[in-house]
């Protein structure tokens, strides 16, 4: 496994590689597809220009890895190091032209996420998580990211992407939580889980997710000292139902009460 400071070095070159070829088709006249036949699941050719520099990148440094991608596939899966990439989280905002979508360059060691990093190269905001540290740079500075205390959903913060994502007793479960948070908001993708470690959110909980969209973000939220599970409390690493909190006791307060639903 590459040192840290390695990994944050390659990151920033992927990150940079990737800023500069998505950003010139953000708020431009840009032609949607449709991933479902039915549903909406839209790519856009930035998405996959993105992913595409980022893998060239990383199978020049490191063509002994593999790599696991929403747009290109998946390589070398049983290798000891995976990167696992979404090269436009929340591509819905994107074309929407709101700031809330970003890249996610995820790294596994071991099957377990290692080092992540959340780029949003239209604010200038780059987030950092190595399972024990987490940080924000951002205008040339760097700042450490911690959670805040929280303990009670009823003081609680929540994002999720949408709530018309949960089905049957996944919605029962978060319409009961969301009626007692203090606050809930919609659409913020990758940014719910970044603001769960900046100290601002409190708790995220999505389903459905896919491993290229928690794993990069995993390490961020615990580098920051919050917990992020699926939700019968086990990895996150292979998506679906996830659950992330800035404070222990409150994670296990949204844990008893998603039980019902956890698959």
């Amino acid at each position: 496994m590459p040192s840290i400071p390695d990994l944050v070095s390659f990151t920033d070159r992927l990150a940079d590689a990737a800023g500069r070829t998505i950003l010139p088709h953000f708020r431009a006249d840009l032609s949607v597809e449709n991933k479902l036949k039915a549903g909406f699941d839209p790519v856009t050719v930035a998405d996959r220009a993105a992913e595409a520099v980022i893998r060239e990148i990383i199978e020049a440094q490191y063509p002994d890895h593999g790599i696991l991608g929403e747009e290109h596939g998946n390589v070398r899966l049983d290798a000891e190091n995976v990167w696992v990439l979404d090269p436009i989280d929340g591509t819905r905002a994107f074309i929407c032209g709101l700031p809330t979508w970003g890249t996610l360059i995820g790294f596994m060691s071991a099957g377990e996420p290692t080092f992540g990093v959340m780029d949003q190269p239209f604010v200038g905001e780059r987030y950092y998580g190595d399972r024990t540290r987490a940080w924000r740079r951002h205008a040339g500075q760097s700042a450490t990211l911690a959670t805040r205390a929280c303990a009670r959903i009823e003081d609680a913060i929540l994002c999720t992407t949408h709530p018309g994502l949960f089905q049957g007793a996944e919605e029962s479960v978060y319409r009961a939580i969301e009626a007692q948070a203090r606050n809930a908001r919609y659409g913020t993708d990758c940014y719910g889980y970044c603001m769960v470690a900046s100290g601002q959110v409190d708790l995220v909980i999505e389903t459905d997710l896919q491993p290229y969209d928690i794993v990069a973000l995993a390490p961020i939220v615990e580098g920051a000292g919050g917990i992020i599970t699926n939700w019968s409390g086990g990895s996150p690493a292979k998506g679906g139902q996830i659950v992330a909190s800035g404070d222990a006791r409150l994670h296990e307060a949204a844990l008893a009460q998603l039980a019902p639903a956890a698959r």
